[in-house]
């Protein structure tokens, strides 16, 4: 049966209509502030209406029984061309894009969050022209990366988000802004030369760069092969993530960036780095995979454990945002390396839940920083009584990042943690200590919540001001998320369902 195509090029249009904003941004006048704002909103926004269309099409798709019933290199996947078209034929170059499963939700988490993160970014004043035009080019990486299909526009799209994100820390961040933006870009450039001789690797081997080509012979690659390559893709992934002990970056690139790019940073940008896992190093070495599982799961466990008790330590209150994402994607590696259904699910709606609630997590604290001018945790005081709604959306989101029943954040520590405990590859001591993580979680949270919004109301804030209505419009699809996936977690299950049982199936066969 021929592989399922969409009835136009939408991730085509998704990935490349945000450079054509980049154009249309760069030809207004410096002078037109509002004019570049409101253009970068509205290409931004056009993405992000397609990438609900995308979610739609896929799933009245999965309803015809279709997907999952072709023949397996293209199973579960949908294409903007029935064929790879040629790019570089000589040496087997293709332009191919595609979703499934693991895709399309990320697509709508891009696409959301960066139309957010524009809108957001109303409040940037100083090279505003420049700002926009980098932040929609950041987009272009972000959503060819989701979508592309071969490993040479992978490593491109990858590459083409270095860029734009060493610019934005480094032009319009804090005062360390250029220290954080050079340690962000030499950390993911390192990890780039190992998935470069990675990628080097396969092509010398199976003469191909198409995914789904190398997945399907995955079985004749030799175990030695698969190890070492394996671990090539790893390293660059988990630096991305990022994995202890590559996280070192990512305290000083949050800390210092402007609030919109700590959300794609948070929200997108880590995500990439277990998608490529899953996407990557999963299928096309299964004996590596199931070789590594501890030593992941360990990492997994060090990233859960140490992320939290560091969370506790912190006095500034982004860089304990921040750190805590190393803890909440350290139950990523877990549900990676357990892999079994459920754990891997735990997995990617950890990555949906933690893109949504840290996001949102980084919005607030840019709206106290706005007012306020400091972070520390310390100054603040009794903000519950002087700014009532700021403090029942923190709350919300706070509470969705330590994992409270029926929010977003419970339904994934639950499956990671029920799937990797029942996995046959990691040991179930690991899945107990990692149940700390949550206990710690809570700690560090509440006593976060406790100093600033509970007790003796501090008067230097008198003049503060209540959120306004431009940052309600940015937390409420986020809120309304939290809330829809922690309610009825079968919204984003119907997406994952069978894209992971297949996973699954040429890991373990």
């Amino acid at each position: 049966m021929e592989p399922m195509v969409f009835p136009y090029p939408i991730l085509t249009y998704i990935t490349f209509i945000p450079l054509i904003g980049v154009i249309a941004v760069l030809l207004l006048k410096r002078e037109s502030v509002g004019a570049i704002r409101w253009t970068a909103a509205l290409f931004s926004f056009v993405p992000f209406v397609l990438s609900i269309y995308l979610v739609w099409y896929y799933f009245s798709a999965m309803g015809t029984g279709m997907l999952f019933n072709i023949h397996s290199q293209t199973q579960g996947f949908v294409f903007d061309f029935a064929k790879p078209l040629a790019w570089f034929p000589q040496v087997k170059i293709h332009y191919q894009m595609g979703a499934d499963g693991l895709s399309v939700p990320m697509l709508f988490l891009t696409g959301l969050l960066s139309f957010i993160s524009i809108i957001a970014s109303f409040g940037i004043k100083e090279r505003v022209k420049e700002y926009f035009a980098w932040f929609l080019l950041l987009e272009v990486g972000m959503m060819g990366t989701f979508s592309a299909l071969d490993f040479f526009l992978f490593y491109i799209f990858w590459e083409i988000m270095l860029v734009p994100m060493y610019f934005l820390i480094g032009i319009w961040g804090g005062p360390r802004r250029e220290y954080a933006a050079i340690k962000f870009f030499l950390y993911t450039l390192f990890g780039s030369v190992f998935m470069l001789v990675a990628i080097l690797a396969l092509y010398f081997a199976a003469g191909s760069l198409d995914m789904l080509e190398l997945i399907r012979q995955n079985v004749s690659y030799a175990h030695t092969f698969q190890m070492w390559v394996f671990a090539a893709f790893f390293i660059a992934f988990a630096i991305k993530v990022p994995v202890w002990p590559f996280h070192t970056w990512l305290p000083d690139a949050h800390v210092e960036a402007p609030t919109a790019v700590s959300v794609i940073l948070a929200g997108i940008l880590l995500k990439m780095g277990t998608y490529g896992m899953l996407r990557v190093c999963l299928p096309m070495f299964p004996q590596a995979a199931i070789a590594y599982s501890i030593p992941i799961a360990l990492l997994g466990l060090i990233g859960i454990i140490y992320g939290a008790l560091v969370s506790m330590a912190q006095t500034d209150l982004k860089k304990l945002v921040a750190y805590s994402s190393v803890s909440h994607m350290g139950y990523c590696m877990l549900g990676i390396a357990a892999l079994t259904p459920m754990a891997i699910s735990g997995c990617l709606f950890q990555m949906f839940s933690h893109g949504v609630i840290t996001g949102a997590l980084f919005l607030l604290v840019g709206v106290i920083y706005d007012r306020a001018h400091t972070r520390e945790i310390a100054a603040f005081g009794g903000l519950g009584v002087k700014l009532p709604v700021y403090t029942g959306l923190f709350t919300l989101f706070a509470m969705a990042s330590l994992g409270l029943p029926a929010l977003s954040g419970f339904v994934s520590e639950f499956l990671v943690f029920v799937g990797a405990y029942n996995s046959a590859f990691v040991s179930r001591w690991i899945v107990l200590v990692a149940v700390l993580g949550v206990v710690l979680t809570a700690a560090y949270i509440l006593r976060m919540i406790q100093k600033i919004f509970l007790g003796q109301f501090n008067t230097r804030w008198d003049n503060l001001t209540e959120i306004n209505g431009r940052e309600i419009f940015t937390l409420a699809p986020l809120g309304a998320l939290t809330i829809l996936v922690g309610v009825y977690p079968e919204i984003l299950n119907v997406f994952l369902r069978g894209t992971v049982d297949n996973l699954v199936k040429m890991i373990i066969p």
